[in-house]
């Protein structure tokens, strides 16, 4: 990477041998692709975020076809979080290629396993060593991944049907998997967390007043204590939108937001014009009532619509629980808006600014991306720019601080604590599991012993 002086060049040097399982060579065409696909100019392309790839400025093919140049407008610190994983220019060929294109079938792959087969019946997925792959060769044979309902993942895994899995914060399948001869649970501080989302959109959660009060009537260790009751790990709420309690970084920026202070909330809504009549509040003849949408199926979310729907009713606010299919959750509730409140995990990266620019960005022109609170300021926007144009670690720090201050008082998404990652594996299997803030290398994942 080398810094000019109105931008930043990154040069890829790619291997040789380095193909796609058509056997075309990886290189400069699917950097192309990828960059123009991902930009966000051409909306029809549906991209979740554009963060880093619309700060490409020209991309080269050096003197040698495998060396590429990635020139960006401006520094962009995060420069490692982009073409990673890269996808072949096919990918992105047309709108309609990348929009369905993957669509339960995978046309080209590469790396250590090449895929092999569906099994719809089955609900299977297999991947098989590649013979073609010009690293280390794969210490499996194959890798078989499973689609179960995790209910019935403890019983699987106790009679050896499944290798590996992920026990997420259910205290009851840790206790069945402990009991399991020849396994082991592997625990890490990843960079997960997680949080309930306000739609600032809404009716009545569009005043700033009311979403502080619902934050300041929410007893955010109550819940933490609830979620990860079981588990073995410390009971500690989250004061950050960007840096995990355990990453270099992290402050608590949460202030008085971050406190439960039933007293302030009724004071908020009492200054929103929300007057207490009997149990609840109202205004212009109508209760304060707010939807609390979780995914059916999902008891951890269930639990804490239950403990929320207490805690607010002590502040006069109305919380309704609306259960919906699990596999329509975000796609026709929470991307459209359709909610007040909803609980779930952002699946971070060791990358602070990035993976989150979408969340907190203000819509861009109707297009929600990932902010699916609805809302974002011009000075947040502006904040994470300083934050991702610089490299400096010490500064990168102090900036990215200093855009959470300015989230915690948009007061439109609430962390409730880093997700623990706990996973159960058969004690042979090495280099997978808990693994932080670090991808695995598949090649290097093996039994020790002959399974």
């Amino acid at each position: 990477m080398r810094r000019t002086k109105h931008g930043q060049t990154v040069t890829y040097r790619l291997n040789p041998r380095a193909k796609w399982s058509d056997g075309r060579p990886i290189g400069y065409a699917d950097f192309v692709a990828q960059a123009r696909a991902l930009s966000g100019r051409d909306t029809r392309y549906e991209v979740s975020t554009v963060t880093g790839y619309r700060r490409i400025k020209l991309i080269e093919q050096d003197t040698s076809e495998h060396t590429v140049k990635v020139t960006f407008d401006r520094p962009y610190a995060d420069w490692r979080s982009l073409f990673s994983p890269l996808y072949p220019a096919t990918a992105y060929a047309t709108p309609r290629a990348f929009n369905t294109g993957w669509v339960n079938r995978l046309p080209v792959t590469s790396g250590p396993f090449t895929f092999q087969r569906i099994d719809r019946t089955a609900k299977t997925v297999t991947i098989a060593r590649n013979p073609a792959w010009w690293g280390s060769p794969a210490k499996l044979d194959r890798i078989v991944y499973r689609a179960m309902d995790t209910s019935a993942m403890p019983g699987a895994f106790a009679n050896d049907e499944i290798d590996l899995m992920d026990i997420g914060l259910d205290a009851g399948a840790l206790k069945r998997v402990q009991g399991v001869p020849e396994a082991a649970v592997r625990r890490a501080g990843g960079p997960d967390w997680r949080h309930f989302t306000l739609n600032a959109a809404g009716p009545v959660l569009s005043d700033v007043r009311v979403r502080r009060a619902v934050m300041l009537g929410i007893d955010r260790r109550v819940i933490a204590r609830a979620d990860l009751s079981g588990l073995g790990v410390p009971v500690q709420t989250l004061g950050n939108h960007f840096y995990v309690n355990t990453q270099d970084g992290y402050q608590d920026n949460s202030g008085d937001l971050g406190r439960y202070d039933p007293a302030r909330a009724r004071e908020l809504l009492d200054e929103a014009g929300w007057t207490l009549h009997g149990e609840y509040r109202t205004k212009a003849g109508r209760k304060l009532t707010l939807r609390f949408v979780v995914p059916s199926g999902v008891p951890i979310s269930k639990r804490e619509g239950e403990l929320t729907r207490a805690l607010l009713e002590r502040i006069g606010v109305q919380v309704d629980i609306v259960p919906v299919p699990a596999d329509d959750a975000f796609d026709r509730y929470v991307a459209p808006g359709n909610f007040d409140i909803v609980p779930f995990s952002w699946l971070g990266t060791s990358f602070p600014v990035s993976p989150m620019q979408s969340v907190f960005a203000r819509p861009d022109g109707g297009r929600v991306q990932q902010n699916y609170s609805r809302i974002g300021t011009a000075a947040i926007d502006t904040a994470m720019d300083r934050a991702i144009a610089e490299v400096d670690p010490a500064r990168i720090h102090v900036l990215v601080n200093r855009t959470d201050r300015l989230i915690w008082r948009q007061a439109s998404v609430l962390p409730l604590y880093q997700r623990p990652q706990l996973v159960a594996v058969r004690a042979g299997l090495a280099n997978v599991g808990a693994c932080g803030f670090f991808e695995p290398a598949y090649q290097d994942i093996g039994f020790t012993s002959p399974r």
